[in-house]
């Protein structure tokens, strides 16, 4: 070992007794200030596991880690007892660290429903190895995201989604009328891991770098407690998974940028966007051949079309036709959003509907910060009178007898006779949550001042 090497290993000895500050890096035997070493490219350091198990990257990643919360993986060890964890285990896990001899452990099979129908199968590392993940990925996400092509947005800082549908309308609006949607075909479970580690080992030397991902690749998956060993793929679930994903797609993005083509991709979710349907025929031919012959994957082609844009969605938004497109929330998102909505204001709940509206409310902020994105208001104003009649609707049920109804209205300062009317009418919850005497006794400022929040308050400009 290294005096350099050593001299870092002392120092971490040092903090973990409270005693020192934390090792800095070293580039060819020279000690480097963090704000330099930020800027620099992986191939120029041989040190990163020593950048890795700094106290302030390792500090960052805990929070990181805690903030995100998740489920255990299969160790039972739960991101609350994670501190406690490591106080007691750190040294053992940062000599194996430095030393390139730890070994993660199988992460946990979880399927998750997909909106479209099947699952998606999602990986979950203990907490130690998303701590872990994370420490890494902090390191290396500053020398190589700068690199990423400007038209990829996903799992990126400072990038987002809603960037990338705004760069989508921006193609349609300038003429390119005709989109290559392409679906890569469970792109996260077929990914080479042979290809991946060639092109991470052609910017990172740390040798104990590429043992660690490499090993975070082949970890294994537990499934009904058996554990199969993973050959491919880079299991959604763990901080790392992302990065990894947009390296193996970033010769994809050259390619395209190389053809000269208007594209956006956030992670495996890419749009070409073309001037005909002629070109866009040949894009998708030539594209699906450079991804399964250079890439090893493979395009779905039942799922991956040549349309207009009006007749697609990208990232659950859509957009008008015309000269000046607008976005707009696509129909199979709003059929999800009403579902959900259902769900939650079922009277078999058997809650009040002072809590229903407290469950709504954690749906609607979470909701309206994606979808508020949208320029089509008129949809909001009407999703956000659905909602009301939902609620509406609920009460009426709840208030079950004719008596009881009648009683209610009365109480809330409706006539006599339009209370009679309603309570005993014939028609269902629905009909009835339309009527004038419900809109009079449960007005809008009624569920706002119970804290339902407005859909169409939350257009973001």
């Amino acid at each position: 070992m290294g005096r350099k090497r050593q001299n870092n290993q002392d120092q971490l000895a040092l903090w973990e007794e409270g005693k020192g500050e934390a090792p800095t890096s070293t580039h060819q035997g020279t000690e480097m200030p963090a704000a330099e070493r930020e800027t620099e490219s992986p191939a120029e350091t041989e040190f990163l596991m020593e950048v890795v198990v700094e106290r302030e990257n390792l500090d960052r990643a805990l929070k990181r880690v805690r903030k995100n919360r998740g489920s255990p993986g299969i160790d039972g060890i739960t991101v609350k007892e994670l501190p406690g964890y490591l106080k007691e285990n750190w040294p053992r896990i940062r000599e194996q660290l430095l030393s390139g001899t730890y070994e993660p452990k199988p992460v946990k099979r979880v399927q998750i429903p997909k909106p479209n129908g099947g699952v998606r199968n999602l990986g979950i590392p203990t907490v130690l190895d998303r701590f872990i993940q994370q420490a890494i990925l902090q390191v290396l996400t500053p020398t190589w995201d700068p690199t990423f092509s400007e038209s990829s947005y996903g799992f990126r800082p400072g990038r987002s989604a809603h960037q990338a549908v705004a760069q989508a309308q921006t193609y349609i609006a300038e003429g390119h009328n005709w989109v290559v949607d392409l679906d890569l075909d469970k792109f996260f479970d077929r990914v080479n891991h042979d290809m991946l580690m060639g092109r991470i080992a052609k910017r990172v030397e740390d040798k104990r770098m590429l043992k660690i991902i490499r090993a975070f690749l082949n970890s294994g998956v537990m499934e009904g407690g058996l554990v199969s060993p993973t050959v491919e793929g880079t299991p959604q679930g763990g901080p790392l998974s992302p990065l990894l994903s947009n390296i193996m797609l970033d010769d994809l993005d050259r390619e395209l940028e190389r053809r000269g083509h208007k594209f956006v991709r956030y992670a495996d979710d890419i749009v070409i966007y073309v001037r005909s349907e002629r070109a866009g025929r040949r894009v998708m031919e030539s594209i699906t051949r450079f991804i399964t012959r250079k890439l090893k994957l493979k395009v779905n082609s039942e799922k991956s079309v040549v349309d207009r844009p009006r007749k697609r969605s990208y990232l659950a938004f859509s957009f008008t036709g015309g000269e000046n497109p607008r976005r707009r929330i696509a129909p199979k998102a709003i059929a999800r959003f009403k579902k959900r909505i259902r769900e939650l204001t079922r009277r078999t709940r058997g809650i009040s509907i002072e809590q229903m509206i407290a469950d709504l409310r954690r749906y609607l902020l979470g909701w309206r910060a994606y979808f508020g994105f949208c320029q089509t208001p008129s949809v909001l104003r009407e999703l956000d009178s659905w909602i009301r009649r939902r609620l509406r609707s609920v009460i009426w049920k709840q208030w079950i007898r004719g008596r009881t109804r009648y009683a209610e209205l009365r109480s809330r300062d409706i006539g006599r006779e339009l209370a009679a009317k309603t309570a005993g009418s014939p028609h269902g919850p629905w009909r009835i949550s339309r009527s004038p005497a419900l809109n009079y006794a449960f007005p809008n400022a009624h569920f706002h001042a119970l804290g339902l929040p407005t859909l169409e308050h939350g257009l973001i400009a």
